[in-house]
């Protein structure tokens, strides 16, 4: 049943953005901005985490959960080393996100033969 609500929650989170994208002139880049800073909101205000819980890999995999991780690695950090945990909170909480994505972005760009548009 985890699997459903997952699958169900982070379908929808989805199609709520390829609506944003196919109804409003904003590019993906701008959009994807979005979605981490409305996390980062939503873990501030203290409504992500709940609803990360309930939803389950549905509400921490999409980039809604990646903005939390990098609210909550701010938090914890800036308690402990003060005003430079605010630097460096957001990338030691998320730096296994990020490597895992350089890494694999590489090696799919070795396998695939990326082409520029025209």
């Amino acid at each position: 049943m985890e699997l459903i609500k997952a699958f169900i929650i982070g379908g929808g989170i989805c199609a709520l953005v390829q609506v944003l994208l196919n109804k409003t002139k904003l590019m993906p880049g701008r959009v994807m901005v979005l979605l981490v800073v409305t996390g980062a909101i939503l873990g501030w205000m203290g409504i992500y985490e709940p609803f990360s819980q309930w939803a389950g890999a549905g509400a921490s995999v999409p980039l809604l959960g990646f903005g939390n991780t990098l609210w909550k690695g701010v938090a914890k950090s800036l308690g402990e080393e003060g005003f430079l945990g605010i630097f460096k909170g957001g990338l030691t909480a998320s730096s296994a996100g990020i490597a895992g994505a350089i890494i694999f972005g590489y090696l799919g760009s070795l396998a695939f033969k990326p082409k520029m548009k025209k």
